[in-house]
């Protein structure tokens, strides 16, 4: 049967600076789930990036000593290291000061501007250089940027506008129809009560007081608004040109899923759609602003000195722990908390716990009853269905936690049944079955149980902790360990013999 197609992209991120864990949090989040796709049998294309122009770029270059473009490939070299460094499985890596990008960009500029949808006329308004956007006094908070807080300063400079006021009725229109489009829920509520109904106003797409941007090609003084550049890279880099139509394009758009942070939903779900109206195409499927990972006292920000990086937490503390971490605390409408003690509690708990000490003593106990060979002996007692039952029902409840992006929720389902598993070695005493030679049969049995879900649980953890279930897969000797092997109890093979045990996480000592 052939495969299903699912493009996931995650915003590019801004080359400004080295990307702090609240960034990191969704390029884990957008692996995760492509990871969960491709188990389930999906072809994934898996997008993200890097956002290289604008004016907060060339004046980050100017005090750095270097030219825009060294900027940008230093700092882009980190971004894409860190989301190596977190094991993320991306097929595709963009840049938007790759030519072939920015040949699309002037493409896609023109064709609005020949077809009306753009035209030139003059900028009066406050400006927040950090965010790249354009406010009236009205939106500001406080006299500031209402999206980052920050200072604002008077521009006036020729520019062209593209024509948002001509979609506002088919962009609201569309989002009515579709409410699946934009999620959670309160986000789209959101950009309807706060900025599609008071009125769209059209958006300033150029800029001419600076230089570092895809020129405007038959009005060179003018450079492509950072925006524009950057939300066309989930088309440009699929095969879209207006020259000739690619395969790659007819089958990947429209995407499936675009994964941003809840501070730039507006112009994913506002602008990106008014964009792809003047081109006429269609909308991506499903736009989810994910919440924020945050300290204590607040959003992350070289101001308040609270900045954490992804690279030096998996140096300490192991990969799979961070992205445990980032994937389980984080729920799906609300802000996480980041704490080094609550991260050392998950490790402790949950990771050395719950999963470490559940596979490493079901090992051990097989090795030291059975010189490591997996045996089954059908003895089965009525203690055996309720766990059974819960490690055949896990995909079931995963999938539609994960259908859903609560990617944390679904991993809690697993942990749920690992949990099931260390309670039924408890109830069941291995140790003391094996003081009866007449109950070794049962032995066989219980311990057959638990590796084989311990199996099926390494499956579904494989999306969310894939160097953890790796391990668990080389110890359990087995090669099953795709999505359809979990569909019926017994996949592990009878008469392998298990590798040696080994402890999957290390306790962190608090003291």
């Amino acid at each position: 049967m052939e495969k299903k197609g699912y493009y996931i992209s995650t915003a590019i991120a801004y080359t400004s600076g080295k990307p702090h864990i609240g960034n990191t949090y969704e390029i884990v989040l957008a692996d995760a789930i492509a990871r969960y796709k491709r188990l389930q049998g999906y072809d994934v294309y898996f997008q993200t990036g890097t956002d290289e122009h604008g004016e907060k770029i060339e004046l980050k270059a100017q005090d750095a000593g270097v030219s825009p473009q060294q900027f940008v490939d230093d700092v882009a070299s980190q971004i894409k290291d860190i989301w190596d460094i977190m094991n993320t499985s991306y097929d595709n890596f963009v840049r938007t000061t790759d030519p072939k990008h920015e040949k699309i960009v002037q493409h896609i500029f023109k064709y609005m501007y020949d077809k009306g949808d753009i035209y030139k006329s003059e900028y009066k308004g406050l400006y927040c250089t950090p965010c790249e956007s354009f406010w009236t006094e009205s939106q500001l908070v406080d006299g500031k940027c209402p999206d980052c807080g920050r200072e604002v300063q008077p521009k006036c400079e020729e520019a062209y506008f593209f024509k948002l006021s001509k979609y506002q009725d088919q962009l609201e229109k569309y989002i009515e129809e579709h409410p699946e489009f934009i999620q959670p829920a309160a986000r789209k509520n959101e950009m309807i009560n706060n900025f599609i109904k008071p009125g769209l106003q059209d958006l300033c797409v150029s800029r001419t007081s600076f230089s570092w941007g895809i020129p405007v090609d038959f009005d060179p003084k003018h450079v492509v608004y950072v925006w524009l550049d950057a939300l066309t890279n989930y088309i440009t880099n699929i095969g879209f040109d207006f020259d000739e139509t690619t395969e790659e394009f007819k089958y990947r758009w429209p995407a499936d899923l675009h994964l941003i942070g809840k501070d730039i939903i507006r112009f994913h779900t506002i602008y990106w759609p008014c964009f792809l109206m003047s081109l006429d195409l269609p909308m991506p499927k499903q736009v989810f602003g994910h919440p924020w990972l945050i300290m204590t006292d607040g959003k992350m920000s070289k101001s308040k000195g609270n900045l954490v990086y992804a690279d030096d937490l998996v140096n300490e503390f192991g990969v799979d722990a961070v992205r445990y971490y980032f994937l389980h605390e984080i729920p799906f409408a609300a802000d996480g908390i980041f704490t080094r003690d609550l991260l050392i509690e998950r490790i402790n708990g949950d990771l050395v716990n719950i999963l470490g000490n559940l596979v490493n003593r079901t090992v051990s106990m097989n090795y030291k009853y059975f010189d490591g060979i997996i045996q089954e002996h059908n003895v089965y007692e009525d203690i055996d269905s309720d766990l059974i039952d819960s490690v055949l029902s896990l995909g079931e409840k995963v999938t539609a936690k994960m259908d859903e992006l609560k990617v944390g929720e679904a991993l809690q389902e697993i942990f749920d049944v690992l949990r099931k598993c260390n309670k039924y070695i408890d109830d069941t005493m291995p140790w003391s079955l094996a003081k009866d030679e007449t109950k070794k049969d049962r032995l066989a049995t219980v311990l057959y149980n638990l590796l084989e879900s311990i199996r099926i649980c390494a499956v579904y953890l494989n999306p969310f902790l894939t160097d953890t279930s790796e391990r668990i897969f080389k110890q359990l000797n087995t090669e099953k360990t795709a999505m359809d092997t979990t569909e019926v109890f017994g996949g592990l093979e009878v008469g392998n013999t298990l590798s040696e045990p080994v402890h999957l996480f290390d306790r962190i000592d608090t003291k």
